[in-house]
């Protein structure tokens, strides 16, 4: 029996499916991008797309040559800036497999620009040099002006998630494609009808709706110390110490937990912290026959209210849009809001004044005298 537990879900990995009326009864084919049908050919159907987010992004254009009539159901218009992708050069090769520092150099000063991306999201009057960026980008891809207009996001940039495309606003603009802001009113067996009255037949939908987040589905089958859930503790506003432990569930760690998202940069720099505080962590219950391992609830309240503190100001808060960051309460639980190296100098270490610690005591009945660690993904 395992006495640590490692919940490494991930916040992207459960589909979000809204409730549309008649849904049910549509007899076409209906599935989320995330599991999405590969036996279903979708060459001259008629799809309906509903949602615009990262998701939608990638598949819209792949889909759209293919397809014959495309219908993109708009909530809210993202914000998209152009992908600067290229491919390296030769002579970059040469100097970077002879001077390895000098690749090292190269990606510090990406990882260095990132972070100053940051800097920006705590100070939304930065956001305006994006917004301009990507109002170009939407300006050179997209001629007519109801299109245009329509696309036009009517929030601060970053306040929700930032996108990066060169090919979906382009896909948008081709005949065979539709954008409909008017929201769902039903579904209909063959057709979505929109607010408007307007019916439109489909053979397909395809959602492109995000994820449950806020509201993590393995939440439910994790108990803890008083044999309350994971959920029914945080009553629909996930909080954890430094994002890893929580009180109450001793000996829990989770990865990509509470506020260790980011909207800057890259999150495995959050996921490298974790683990090495679980590790961390796993060493020092060895060396001092620690049996059990739980943040004290002070200590979790202090911190985490340091980080709602920090989050005021925002563009996440206060940049105009509802956005998947935030949780029913409206408060963000989803990003961190300092730089990553701040975060990783914190969690990095275990501090153990920081916790209830439990020595020499077994966990549960039947169970050895010694420290297992089960890494567990939980789908």
């Amino acid at each position: 029996m395992a006495s640590v537990l490692v919940a490494a879900a991930g916040s992207l990995s459960e589909p979000a499916i809204p409730k549309l009326r008649g849904l049910e009864t549509f007899k076409g084919k209906v599935f989320h991008s995330a599991h999405w049908d590969h036996e279903f050919d979708l060459t001259g159907r008629r799809v309906a797309v509903v949602g615009t987010g990262a998701s939608a992004i990638q598949f819209v254009p792949a889909i759209q040559p293919s397809v014959g009539k495309l219908h993109v159901f708009q909530r809210t218009a993202p914000w998209i800036v152009p992908r600067r992708d290229r491919p390296l050069g030769e002579r970059e090769r040469q100097l970077f497999r002879r001077f390895p520092v000098a690749q090292r150099a190269w990606r510090a000063a990406i990882y260095g620009l990132r972070e100053l991306f940051g800097f920006a999201f705590r100070h939304p009057w930065a956001m305006r040099y994006f917004e301009r960026i990507a109002l170009r980008h939407l300006d050179g891809a997209v001629a007519d002006p109801v299109l245009r207009a329509k696309l036009t996001p009517g929030y601060t940039i970053g306040c929700k998630r930032i996108l990066i495309s060169n090919d979906y606003l382009p896909a948008l603009t081709q005949p065979n494609v539709e954008l409909v802001t008017e929201s769902i009113a039903e579904v209909r067996e063959r057709s979505i009808v929109s607010k408007d009255g307007l019916e439109r037949p489909v053979d397909a939908i395809i959602f492109g709706t995000g994820f449950h987040v806020t509201d993590l589905p393995f939440a439910r089958h994790i108990r803890g110390r008083n044999g309350q859930t994971l959920s029914e503790a945080w009553a629909g506003s996930p909080v954890a110490h430094l994002g890893t432990t929580v009180t109450g569930f001793p000996n829990l760690f989770l990865l990509q937990g509470p506020n260790t998202g980011l909207g800057h940069t890259s999150v495995i720099l959050m996921l490298e912290a974790q683990i090495e505080h679980v590790l961390s962590a796993v060493r020092y219950m060895r060396r001092y026959n620690i049996t059990a391992v739980e943040p004290r609830p002070e200590v979790q309240a202090a911190y985490v209210a340091d980080i709602d503190k920090r989050m005021r100001g925002t563009v996440w808060t206060s940049g105009g849009c509802l956005s998947w960051y935030l949780d029913v309460t409206g408060r963000n639980s989803s990003l961190w809001p300092r730089t990553t190296w701040l975060f990783r100098r914190r969690v990095a270490r275990l501090a153990p004044g920081e916790y209830f610690l439990t020595q020499g005591r077994r966990l549960t009945e039947g169970s050895e005298n010694q420290e297992k660690v089960v890494l567990r993904k939980l789908f």
